[in-house]
């Protein structure tokens, strides 16, 4: 707030006389108080004789009243009194002066005034604005602006040391433009791992570090932090160096863009994996038979090609966190039984189930899994093989029922006594009817008679259970 005096020239009334000489001196009066926060009447000596205040102002005039002006202000502020006074009496042009009031306990009562003389025995009427609201505004305005420099020298310091930790840290860092899923930035460890200089790396395509077999991988990797807090583990070769990386990342958002965080992680040293179990790692992607890897709550974690085309899925990452009961095992029984022995014994082989895709495919496979304990964690492992045309007849065909009756046993408590009731009637029935058949060398009519069904009975179960081929002719007929 500046002391200096205003130097604006004042627009006098074009004709004061007529349009104010009317008045009389309770409307003088009364326009005196409207003028102004304060209005102080001082006599030639420069005593207060008068003063009014408006009630936004409250200031304490009527004690001023009988006391020199010049005593009412503070020790600095009396020679801008002196001037007004001054100025007042040689009736020059108005300047307005700030001064100070005192106000103990509180703050000083900061008025602006200006003075004119006002009769010829040299009474002089003070104008006084209250600069206390525009002093309260300059004050949230400077703490507005030192909380500004605070916190702009917070986020300075905090930037510096991110820059630090990134640039020395021995971790191989990436920063990712989310949205063209090019390289924004590339600390030290990142430039000497990729092994190309770094005006190469940044502003480069992520998947432009990879060989041609990594880059599909590479942009799944990208595509699945979009919409994954967090992806682990993604194996992929650099295309410079030839080395075998596994990928981590998370995504995270700046100024309302994506971008993602990539951590490279050399597959190499005595804690990573020899290149050996690399091979094995590649050779399991590969490989034609369905593999998944789920936690101990049956959530895939991560599974191979083969096994995304079973699901009939589009990509690896659709079937990430789905339970894996999904995609296998008939409704009801099947899974928990694979699940109860795998519980009990820690692995399972050959165990006859289908395989269900997503839109309504429906496949006989075999299962062998495994629960490993890594730690406190467990994963379970599931390797799936198509079983074809046998995979019906092996699995009811004598071989496995006392194994599955003994399952179903384990399965009380877990599954309701008439979904155990039903599957294990379907089971002896369909035995039943197989069996007939066999004996008769797929007689029909014999083996009817041998179960005591009528042929038409006997076509119905077998359209019911999927066995042998039945033409128009034998389904329709019954007495032939």
């Amino acid at each position: 707030m500046s002391d200096a005096p205003s130097s604006a020239t004042t627009t006098g009334f074009l004709s004061a006389d007529a349009r104010l000489g009317a008045l009389d001196a309770q409307g003088i009066a009364g326009l005196l108080a409207a003028a102004a926060d304060l209005t102080l009447i001082v006599d030639a000596k420069g005593v207060i004789i008068d003063a009014a205040a408006s009630a936004e102002c409250n200031a304490p005039v009527r004690e001023w009243v009988g006391r020199p002006w010049i005593d009412t202000v503070t020790i600095e502020s009396r020679p801008k009194i002196e001037a007004l006074l001054r100025d007042a009496q040689k009736g020059t042009t108005p300047r307005g002066r700030q001064v100070n009031h005192p106000a103990p306990p509180g703050p000083d009562f900061p008025v602006r005034y200006s003075a004119v003389r006002a009769a010829a025995d040299g009474a002089i009427v003070a104008f006084g604005r209250d600069l206390r609201p525009l002093a309260a505004l300059q004050q949230r305005v400077a703490e507005a602006q030192q909380e500004m420099e605070r916190e702009y020298h917070r986020i300075r310091n905090a930037e510096k040391r991110y820059r630090l930790l990134f640039q020395l840290s021995s971790e191989a860092i990436l920063i990712l433009d989310g949205a063209g899923s090019r390289i924004a930035e590339a600390n030290p460890a990142a430039v000497a791992l990729v092994g190309k200089a770094a005006k190469k790396i940044v502003g480069a395509p992520f998947g432009d570090l990879f060989d041609e077999a990594s880059r599909r991988a590479a942009q799944s990797f990208v595509t699945a932090l979009l919409v994954a807090p967090r992806v682990d583990n993604v194996h992929a070769q650099l295309a410079e160096t030839r080395e075998s990386l596994l990928l981590s990342g998370a995504l995270f958002r700046q100024d309302g863009a994506a971008n993602i965080i990539v951590i490279l992680s050399r597959m190499g040293g005595a804690t990573a994996l020899s290149g050996e179990k690399t091979g094995m790692l590649n050779a399991l992607e590969r490989m034609p038979d369905a593999f998944a890897l789920t936690d101990s709550n049956r959530r895939i974690l991560a599974a191979n090609a083969a096994f995304v085309d079973l699901a009939q899925a589009g990509s690896e990452e659709q079937l990430r966190g789905e339970s894996i009961e999904r995609w296998i095992g008939r409704p009801g029984v099947d899974a928990e039984v694979l699940f109860a022995n795998l519980q009990t014994h820690g692995v399972v082989r050959h165990f006859s189930t289908l395989a269900r895709g997503q839109y309504g495919s429906s496949e006989d496979v075999e299962i062998s899994a495994v629960d490993v304990a890594e730690g406190a964690r467990h994963y379970l492992g599931f390797c799936i093989r198509s079983a074809g045309w046998r995979a019906g007849r092996d699995r009811l065909g004598g071989h496995e029922l006392p194994r599955t009756a003994e399952q179903f046993a384990d399965l009380v408590g877990r599954v309701p006594l008439k979904n155990l009731v039903r599957e294990t009637t379907d089971l002896i029935e369909r035995l039943c009817i197989e069996a007939a058949l066999e004996l008769t060398h797929d007689n029909r009519a014999s083996a009817a008679e041998m179960l005591g069904l009528s042929r038409q009975g006997l076509y119905t179960k077998l359209r019911r259970y999927g066995l042998g081929d039945l033409d128009d002719d034998e389904a329709a007929g019954d007495g032939e």
